[in-house]
């Protein structure tokens, strides 16, 4: 029974870390702007209007500084992975550490602001993780050695 049990797991484990390979569609910016939220509750964005709502990042630096300072703040995250970069775009891939679970982090670094979008890619819920990690991301940026 033990033995059943303990099978079981690491195919469920395996068969939901496979699936968190698969890149979404929806990634990018859209009309000048990150592609919005799905209606589940695993992402926050500065665009929405709803309970997804999350501020953008505040800054007083040209676009290619807060790009520059935004990328040196993300090398501080261990668990996240540069997966597209271009002038005022950045896109991150975030894994858990125990199930390998992705989220895709977005930034679109404007005057003034950074506009952010962060999703899971598998489940329904994410019991909060999404919005803190944005919250991090936002102190450490705001917080920096060369805050201006």
């Amino acid at each position: 029974m033990k033995y059943s049990l303990y099978l079981f797991s690491l195919v469920a484990i395996a068969t939901l870390t496979g699936c968190a390979g698969m890149t979404p569609k929806q990634l990018g910016v859209i009309n000048s702007e990150l592609y919005p939220c799905p209606s589940s509750p695993n992402c926050v964005s500065s665009y929405a209007q709803d309970s997804h709502k999350i501020a953008p990042i505040q800054h007083a630096l040209s676009i290619e500084q807060a790009q520059a300072r935004l990328l040196s703040t993300l090398s501080q995250f261990h668990e996240a992975q540069l997966t597209s970069q271009e002038p005022g775009y950045v896109r991150y891939e975030f894994t858990s550490r125990f199930f390998g679970f992705i989220d895709d982090v977005e930034f679109l670094i404007l005057p003034s602001t950074i506009e952010v979008r962060s999703a899971s890619r598998l489940g329904y819920s994410d019991l909060g993780v999404n919005r803190k990690r944005i919250e991090a991301i936002r102190k450490a940026f705001t917080e920096g050695p060369d805050t201006p």
